[in-house]
C-alpha cells in the first residue's frame, strides 16, 4: 500500500501516522467505561445492535480480521464502540505537521475497515448506518456547543495558532472578537463554517445573468454531459444516475440529457455555499443517506471514500436546492450538497419562494468533507470558461481550482 495520501486534506498524509492515531486511542480504553454505564445513549445503541442482529455481528467481525494485520489496531466489537465513545466527545486538535495531522478521526478509523468486502456491505445496511448517523448527530451536537471550543486556541495544537491561520487563510475570513480567547467563535463548528469576508469572494459579473459562477470554494472533479435518468453510478466510471441522486424526485426529469459541474471541498475550504445564478428558490430537499460507503470499483483508496464522490452523489446525505433563473435561456438548475464523511450534516439558509441573487448564500456544511454537484438542463450551457477537462478524477491529481463567485460558464 502506498505512504502518502494523494488528496490532502481528510487523514494524515503519512500513513502510519493513522495507525498511530489509532493506537493511542486504544491506550486510553483500559481507561474509559464500557457497556450500558459508561457509554452514551447513541454508542449503547449500537452496542444492543451488534448483540442483536446475527448478519450485521457477522460481517463487522469478518471487517475486523478483513483489515490487512499491520494496520489492525482497532480488532473487536468492544474496542470499536469505545473509539466512536471518545472520538464522538471530543473536537479535533489541530497539527501542524501534514504528515501527522488527523482532522478526521472517524474516518481514519473506518478507513481500512471501509475497503474490506464485509466492511463495503454492512456501511451500506440501513441498521448500522442509522446507528453510525446517530452518533455522528451527537457528535454534531457536541461540536456545536461551547464545550468544543477547548481546541479553539493560539497554542501549538489550536485552531487560531499561527501555523493554523497561514494554512486556512484566516486574514479572508471574519473574526468575531479577535479580543475573546475563543476569538468569538461559540463552538467548533462556528468556527469550520465561518464566513469569509465579501471582498475576498467578489461575485463575477454580477447584473449579467448568463454568467454562471462557481457556488463553492473547492477543486473540480468531474463534468459530465447527457446524464441519464437512471444509470449504473457503482461501476467503474461512477456515471450520473439522476433518479438516486434526487431520490426520485418529480423534477429529475428536468435534467435528463444534462450537465453535472461536481467538486470536491477539502477540510481546508471554506464551506459555505452560494447560488451560481440569480433566481427564485423553487424548492429544497434534504435526503438521509449512507455514511462511509464506497464504490468496490474505485479500488483502493486511502483517503476513506474521495475516489468515490460521483458514487456518493446517489447514496450518501445530501440536500438538493433547485433554483429557477431569472433568465429564461438558463431554465432551472439544482445545486445538491453532498457529505461525504464525517458529521455529514448540511444546513440549507433560505427558503422556498426566496428570492437569490448571484453569489447569495444558499447554505453551509459542519464538520466534515462535502462536495458539491451543479445540475444544468440541457443545451443550457453555452460554454465553460475555465478548463474542465482539469478535473480530480484521476488517483493522485487535483483539479482546477475554483473560488466562490468566480465565473464558470455562460448560457
Amino acid at each position: 500500500m502506498s505512504n502518502t495520501v494523494l488528496i490532502p486534506g481528510h487523514l494524515p498524509q503519512v500513513r502510519i501516522q493513522v495507525n498511530t492515531f489509532l493506537t493511542d486511542i486504544k491506550e486510553e480504553l483500559s481507561d474509559t467505561p464500557s457497556g450500558s454505564e459508561g457509554w452514551s445513549v447513541p454508542v449503547q445503541a449500537l452496542e444492543d445492535l451488534l448483540a442483536q442482529d446475527p448478519i450485521i455481528r457477522m460481517y463487522v467481525s469478518d471487517m475486523f480480521m478483513q483489515v490487512p494485520e499491520e494496520h489492525r489496531v482497532v480488532s473487536c466489537v468492544s474496542e470499536l464502540l469505545v473509539a466512536l465513545e471518545l472520538i464522538s466527545t471530543r473536537a479535533p486538535v489541530y497539527s501542524s505537521d501534514p504528515a501527522r495531522g488527523n482532522f478526521f478521526p472517524v474516518s481514519t478509523l473506518f478507513v481500512y475497515m471501509m475497503m474490506t468486502p464485509a466492511g463495503q456491505a454492512v456501511f451500506r445496511i440501513k441498521a448500522f448506518n442509522d446507528c453510525i448517523r446517530v452518533i455522528l448527530k451527537s457528535w454534531c451536537i457536541y461540536l456545536d456547543s461551547p464545550q468544543s471550543r477547548d481546541v479553539l486556541h493560539t497554542g501549538d495544537t489550536g485552531w487560531l495558532s499561527p501555523s493554523s491561520c497561514a494554512r486556512h487563510n484566516m486574514d479572508e475570513y471574519l473574526i468575531p472578537d479577535r479580543s475573546d480567547p475563543h476569538w468569538g467563535f461559540d463552538s467548533f463548528n462556528a468556527f469550520f463554517h465561518r464566513k469569509i469576508k465579501p471582498e475576498c469572494r467578489p461575485v463575477s459579473e454580477p447584473g449579467n445573468t448568463k454568467a454562471i459562477v462557481s457556488a463553492n470554494d473547492g477543486t473540480l472533479y468531474k463534468v459530465a454531459h447527457g446524464v441519464k435518468d437512471t444509470d449504473q453510478f457503482w461501476i467503474k466510471s461512477q456515471p450520473y444516475s439522476l433518479e438516486h441522486m434526487m431520490a426520485g424526485d418529480p423534477l429529475a426529469h428536468l435534467f435528463q440529457g444534462g450537465t453535472v459541474f461536481q467538486s470536491f471541498l477539502d477540510g481546508r475550504n471554506y464551506h459555505r455555499f452560494q447560488s451560481p445564478i440569480a433566481g427564485t428558490i423553487k424548492k429544497v430537499v434534504k435526503i438521509e443517506g449512507l455514511m462511509f460507503s464506497n464504490a468496490e470499483s474505485a479500488g483502493e483508496d486511502l483517503t476513506a471514500g474521495t475516489y468515490s464522490q460521483a458514487y456518493m452523489t446517489c447514496v450518501n446525505t445530501r440536500c438538493l436546492v433547485f433554483v429557477e433563473s431569472t433568465d429564461p435561456d438558463l431554465g432551472t438548475i439544482c445545486l445538491i450538497a453532498v457529505g461525504l464523511s464525517e458529521v455529514s450534516s448540511i444546513s440549507a439558509s433560505v427558503d422556498v419562494g426566496q428570492c437569490v441573487e448571484k453569489g447569495d448564500e444558499l447554505g453551509y456544511f459542519s464538520y466534515g468533507g462535502s462536495s458539491i454537484c451543479l445540475l444544468f438542463q440541457a443545451g443550457k450551457i453555452r460554454e465553460f470558461t475555465i478548463d474542465i477537462n482539469d478535473t480530480g478524477t484521476q488517483v493522485g491529481t487535483r483539479g482546477a481550482v475554483l473560488r466562490a463567485g468566480q465565473k464558470i460558464a455562460s448560457c
